[in-house]
Formats: structure tokens, C-alpha cells, sequence
């Protein structure tokens, strides 16, 4: 070949590279452009919220397929979505016994008496709002909406802390929905009694981001997934969404850091090496906002209300038998609502 042919073709050939990443580099950037603005916009401690993630450009989240005979059942049940307002600083998972920060506020549904000072004996001799007698405890931070003009009906203007309101009324989800799902790599076994989950990091923005888990989507839109606030258009929710890690170390309920008895499967499902499936747990949270409002987490202090710091927490107390009829429903492949 010619020596300009050559050269001409190596030319086309790097500028089509070059395009290539270009592309992909734009559509990063739109992906996450929500994220990487929050970082600029970010100087000061109180920044100003800005809903910029439109989730038709938001990458889709793949499910894994499924070997014959794995657990392909689910199994979903009703908690109620914190009408009653059980709110408070306390985590028993993370910091047992202490009150935590007044401008840091969890939802819960689930066990009603949750608290700073709670115990296996108290919380198993609690009520709870699930239907089925699940007597666990589920929480996560409350979301506030910063303008009172944009708020929705579903609006609790207490914080139920004896703060003043910070950064925001807090709102009320329109649905929490739990399901609980099998492994695409076999079956499930029983979670233990007390097991603890931890999904996503509180301290995201100040702890290098590796346990980011942060899922953001508008309720038309479930395919896509984000780690920026979302901005969804009128009629559809604003949704959080929470896979919990479930592949289980076999011996301890909790670990010191909090993650390392319940680790993530991979991609494809498998379980770590001496790690064993248990069911899967989605907590899906969805929010009636308008699309102008601007809205955000309650947060520690350094955190910037990040959506990157966006987490949740269960400690399992579900009746063994009412948990031997989740594994039979997962593992069976059936499709169960109770």
C-alpha cells in the first residue's frame, strides 16, 4: 500500500477513536453531569439543590439470567409507609445507644419502637405496621423538600426531634414498598434471627465513595438508575431504591464494620467463596413532588446533603416461620404477595 494511503487511513482510523471517546465521554458526562455539578455547586455547607439527571438518559441496570433451578420467587409485603410518623437520630446498627445528630433523621416502618435505647428483647416484644407480623426494623434518612411553595399533600412540617425544621419539611413516602427476591445462582437460605444490613455510606462524600449505592429513578423510568438527584417529569414519583447485599458469612449476625458478615453478590449472582445467598431485600421509597422542587437527604455535617450519601438499614426480626415461607416461595419460584 501507497505510503499517503497508509497515512490517510492511520489518520481515519485515530480520528474515528478520538470520536469514539468523545462520545463516551459526553455521555458520561450527561449521565452524571447531576453528580459532578452537585460537586461544583458544592463550596459551602449548605449548597444550593439542583435537579439535573433527566432519567431518559440514565443507563439501565441489568439483571442477571438464571441458571435452571436457581430461586427466581419473590416475595412482597406491606409495612405501611410511616403515616405514623416514627421518626428519630438513633441507628442501632451503626451506633447503638446513641442519639445521633439532631439534623440527621430517620424514617422507619416497620417495628414502632425503634429507638436509641433498644434492645433484641424490646424490639421483639414490640407491634409493628407490616401486615404479616414482620416485627424487623427498616430505616433511612428523611427527605425534605427546601421550598415551602413546591411542597406536596404529604408534607409532616415536625421533625419530631426538637430541631427547628433543618433544610427543609420533611417528606412523607407516598409508597414503601419491600420485596425480597432469590439468587439467579441457586437457592436462599434462611436469614438468621437479628441479621443486620447496611446498604450504601452516610459519610460518601468525605470517605472516598467506595460504598456508594445511592439509586435514584422516576417511577416511569424504573430501568434507569442514578447517584444524582433526579429530575422526573409531572405524574411520575420521585423513587429511592435500596439493594441490600445478601450473601451471608454463615456465622455472625453483625461485624464490626457493619458489612463484612452480609457481602454483595456479583454481577451474575454468585456468592463470595464461604458465603451463603439469603433472600434478597429492595426497599423502593417513591416521593409526589412537583417537577420544580428542589429537594434533598438529611446528612452529617461535611456531607453537603450529597445524594451520593444517600444508605439504609434492617435488622431482621421476622418470625422464623413467616421467613421459612419466604425462602419456600423464593426458592419454589413463585410470585408471592402477603
Amino acid at each position: 500500500m501507497p505510503h499517503d494511503v497508509r497515512a490517510a487511513s492511520h489518520r481515519g482510523t485515530a480520528r474515528r477513536r478520538a470520536l469514539s471517546v468523545t462520545l463516551a465521554l459526553e455521555l458520561m458526562l450527561v449521565v452524571l453531569g447531576g453528580a459532578l455539578v452537585w460537586q461544583s455547586d458544592a463550596g459551602d455547607e449548605r449548597p444550593r439543590v439542583t435537579n439535573l439527571v433527566d432519567m431518559n438518559l440514565a443507563p439501565a441496570a441489568p439483571a442477571a439470567p438464571a441458571v435452571p433451578g436457581a430461586a427466581t420467587g419473590t416475595y412482597t409485603w406491606d409495612c405501611g409507609r410511616n403515616k405514623n410518623g416514627h421518626r428519630n437520630t438513633a441507628n442501632i446498627v451503626m451506633a447503638p445507644g446513641s442519639p445521633g445528630q439532631p439534623h440527621h433523621v430517620h424514617d422507619y416502618v416497620g417495628n414502632v419502637s425503634t429507638a436509641v435505647g433498644s434492645t433484641p428483647q424490646t424490639l421483639a416484644g414490640a407491634r409493628t405496621t407490616c401486615r404479616n407480623g414482620d416485627l424487623s426494623t427498616y430505616f433511612w434518612p428523611v427527605l425534605r423538600t427546601l421550598d415551602p411553595a413546591t411542597t406536596g399533600d404529604h408534607t409532616d412540617h415536625t421533625d419530631h426531634t426538637g430541631h427547628d425544621g433543618h433544610d427543609g419539611q420533611i417528606q412523607v413516602p407516598v409508597e414503601v414498598r419491600l420485596t425480597f427476591s432469590g439468587n439467579p445462582r441457586g437457592n436462599v437460605v434462611p436469614m438468621p434471627p437479628l441479621l443486620a444490613g447496611t446498604v450504601g455510606d452516610a459519610v460518601a462524600v468525605t470517605n472516598g465513595g467506595r460504598n456508594v449505592a445511592a439509586t435514584w429513578t422516576c417511577s416511569g423510568t424504573t430501568d434507569g438508575r442514578t447517584t444524582a438527584y433526579p429530575r422526573c417529569p409531572a405524574g411520575e414519583q420521585v423513587q429511592r431504591v435500596y439493594d441490600f447485599p445478601s450473601c451471608w458469612d454463615g456465622r455472625r449476625a453483625d461485624s464490626k464494620s457493619h458489612r463484612a458478615h452480609l457481602a454483595f453478590p456479583s454481577p451474575d449472582g454468585s456468592c463470595p467463596r464461604s458465603t451463603f445467598p439469603v433472600p434478597r431485600l429492595r426497599l423502593t421509597l417513591g416521593y409526589d413532588l412537583p417537577p420544580a422542587a428542589a429537594f434533598q437527604i438529611d446528612a452529617f455535617d461535611g456531607q453537603r446533603n450529597s445524594p451520593l450519601t444517600d444508605h439504609a438499614f434492617f435488622v431482621n426480626l421476622m418470625p422464623q416461620p413467616l421467613m421459612a415461607t419466604v425462602v419456600d416461595c423464593l426458592n419454589s419460584g413463585r410470585t408471592c404477595r402477603d
